[in-house]
This record gives C-alpha cells, structure tokens and sequence, in this order.
C-alpha cells in the first residue's frame, strides 16, 4: 500500500481516537448516573439509605473494571496472529453487543454480566488501537500513539460523559447506555473505512505474549498501575455524592464537574505522552509526587464549590499524565510481545478501578463520609510510587539488556 497521506493519517488517527471516546463513555459514565442506577434497581434500600444503596451499585464499576482485566490478556494472547485493523473490528463489534445488552439487562445481576462482557474488549482495543497509532505516526512515537487512543477517552471525560450523564439523569440510565453504543456503531464504520491494514507480529503467537508473564519487570509494572491509580478511581468513583453532599451543589451541577475531571485528563494525557517519549522515567518518578499531592489537596479543599472544580482538576490532571508512561514502560519489559504489553497496562488499571471503587464504597459504607475515598487514594498512590522506585531500582543493579529499543520498530503499515 502507498504512503497514507495527512489526511489519510489525520482520518484514521481520528477513528482510532473515536473508540477511546467510546470507551470513556461506557467506563465512567456510570460514575455520574450511580444514584439514578442505584434508585433504579434498589428502590427500597435508597429509601431507607441513599449512600447503602450508592455503594452497593458501585459493584456495576467494579465488575467491568474485572471484565477488562480478564479479557485484556485472553484477547492479547489469542489474537497474536490477527492483523490489527480485523481485531479492532471484532472488539468494537463486541463493545456494541454488551452495551445494548447493558441498557436492556432487567436485573441488578444481569445489568453485571452485560457490564462484564462490554468490558472484555477494554484492554485489547487500547493495546491494538495504540500500536496501530504509533504505526501511523512513526519511529519513536509510542507515547504519542497511545496517548492519541487515550486522548479519546479524556476527550469523552470533558464533553461526551456529561453530555450522556445528562442524557441518563433525564431520560434514565438505560438510554444513556443505548446512546453509548451508537458511538461505538460510529466507531466500527469508521475504522473500517479509514484505518489501514496493520499486521500482526510476524512471530507473534499465544506463547510468545504469554511469555511477557515470566518477566518481573511486567509485574512490577503492572502493580505500579494497579495500585498507584487507584486513588484516582477512589476519588471519580463517588465524585457526583461529594458535589451533591459535601460541596453542596444540585444534581444538574454533576456534568460540569465531570467535564473539569475530563479537561483536566486531557492535559494530563498530551503533557503525559509528551513527557514518557523525552524520558520515560522521569515522567514516573516526577509524575507520583504531583498526584499523590494533589489528592491529598482535594481532600483539603473539595468541601467548597470552588475547591471542588480546582480538587477534580488536578486530580484528572496529574494522574493521567503517568498513564502513557506507564504504557510505555510495560512495552519495554516486555519485548516480544508488544501486544500483551500494551494490553496489560489496561488490565492494571482497571485493577485500579475495581480496587479504588471497592474500598472507596467500603469506607462510605462504614461511615466515614464521602471524602474518606481521597485519603485511600493517598495511600494508593504512596504505594505506587514505592513500587516504581523498586522496579527502577532493581533494574539499575541488574542491568538488563533493556527493551526500550523495541519502542522504536513500529509494526509494518500494508
């Protein structure tokens, strides 16, 4: 195939961007609509308690973020063969059919396995989405690549995820999810018709990616993200009972909120993939400080409506900053299988989502107040920054052949 001209590339950069739209709204609208799900399908424990009922239906964050940590691996290793521009069709084909699934579920228990099967393709789009972007925008891109991807799941934060949260609080959360898979439906159009065909590793196999598993480094890297970014989902998880209970502002006022934490993510992302292609490193070790901070600030100041909107925007911000990094990284210590690298950062985070949703609803459950969950954040955050500087440690006095070469061969663009 010739060259892909600007617009060419521009195009299909743009529909990968789409799907992470996409998946920014299925993954956090729920995080706005959580008391409507809540009223919803628990109508007598809201009655009796509105924050029992909340926590409960936080199992709907919980169980997606599970879904994305099974299903990242399974598709990264069982579609090793399958050229890129094909496997981002069969994950967004599958996006569709459990978000409609999700609107039409008529139980708390079905509503989970819709969510659970939506959530299986999370991981593998991003991973596949951002080394088909790296592809397209050269050697040496790899930060910018996956922080185009993401760059649509920030986007979707600072206008998609209000716009439907708003949808949800009017029509009622099953439209909302109803609209969500039309954008997938968009997405899956316009990857067919834009991005170009992308070939799998030459040698990839299902044993090859698996073999990333025997590496520590992967561990290590993917607890960095299971744990440091926990505090985020802590904190976003419970944002609309904070604005509405603790700052004190009304219902309608929960997508604005939403769209600070969005713009703030995507300030954090295009600085963050900047930054990880400079010195991945650095963006690491620099990057936990300022998020561990800025939590703690958040938990100092979210009780005023002025503290709230700067609080979520520097959380926003300086969390996913470290996210492209982070990709990186996991690309790196995993040579030869790119694919369960870029994979596995999804994976992590969403450990991240499920632990900092639980244990966030575990301390509103208790009693502690709904911001009680920043302060797990805090704790989340000290413990990923301890077990970065332990990864970077270790490689410092081992020193490894490192991998980080393999960040600058892009798979073959046909």
């Amino acid at each position: 195939m010739s060259p892909l001209t600007p617009a060419q590339r521009w195009a299909a950069l743009l529909a990968l961007a789409l799907g992470g739209f996409a998946i920014g709204l299925t993954e956090f609208v729920a995080m706005g609509l959580l008391p409507d799900i809540a009223r919803s399908l628990f109508p007598a424990m809201y009655e009796q308690s509105a924050s029992q009922a909340v926590a409960h239906a936080g199992w709907v964050i919980s169980i997606y973020a599970a879904g994305v940590v099974v299903g990242a691996p399974l598709f990264a290793a069982g579609t090793a063969r399958v050229p890129r521009k094909k496997m981002l069709l069969i994950l967004l084909a599958i996006f569709i059919a459990g978000t409609v699934a999700s609107a039409v579920a008529p139980t708390f228990g079905l509503v989970l396995v819709a969510r659970f099967v939506a959530a299986l393709p999370h991981g593998a789009y991003f991973g596949a989405a951002g080394l088909v972007a790296a592809s397209i925008m050269g050697p040496g891109s790899h930060g910018k690549g996956f922080a185009v991807t993401l760059g649509g799941l920030t986007v979707a934060n600072v206008i998609g995820v209000p716009a439907i949260t708003w949808i949800g609080q009017a029509a009622g959360w099953r439209v909302a999810y109803l609209a969500i898979a039309v954008v997938f439906a968009l997405t899956l159009f316009a990857v067919l018709a834009t991005v170009p065909s992308v070939a799998a590793h030459p040698n990839g196999t299902a044993r090859s990616e698996l073999r990333a598993f025997r590496r520590p480094q992967v561990w290590l890297t993917a607890g960095i993200a299971s744990l440091g970014f926990g505090g985020f989902f802590a904190i976003d998880s419970y944002i609309t009972p904070v604005t509405t209970h603790v700052a004190g502002l009304s219902a309608s006022t929960v997508p604005w909120v939403l769209a600070v934490v969005g713009l703030g993510m995507t300030v954090g992302n295009a600085a963050g993939g900047w930054a990880a292609d400079r010195n991945m490193r650095l963006a690491i070790m620099a990057g936990f400080p300022a998020f561990i901070v800025s939590m703690a600030v958040f938990a100092l100041i979210a009780r005023s409506p002025i503290g709230l909107f700067l609080g979520v925007f520097l959380v926003g911000a300086t969390g996913v900053f470290l996210g492209p990094a982070l990709q990186s990284r996991l690309i790196a210590v995993a040579p030869g299988a790119q694919m369960m690298g870029a994979a596995l950062n999804q994976s992590a985070m969403n450990v991240a989502n499920s632990l900092g949703a639980l244990l966030g609803g575990i301390v509103i459950a208790h009693g502690l107040g709904y911001i009680a969950p920043s302060w797990v954040g805090v704790g989340f955050g000290l413990l990923g920054f301890a077990l970065a500087g332990t990864s970077f440690a270790l490689e410092a006095t081992t020193r490894p052949a490192t991998a980080e070469q393999s960040l600058r061969e892009p798979a073959e663009v046909r």
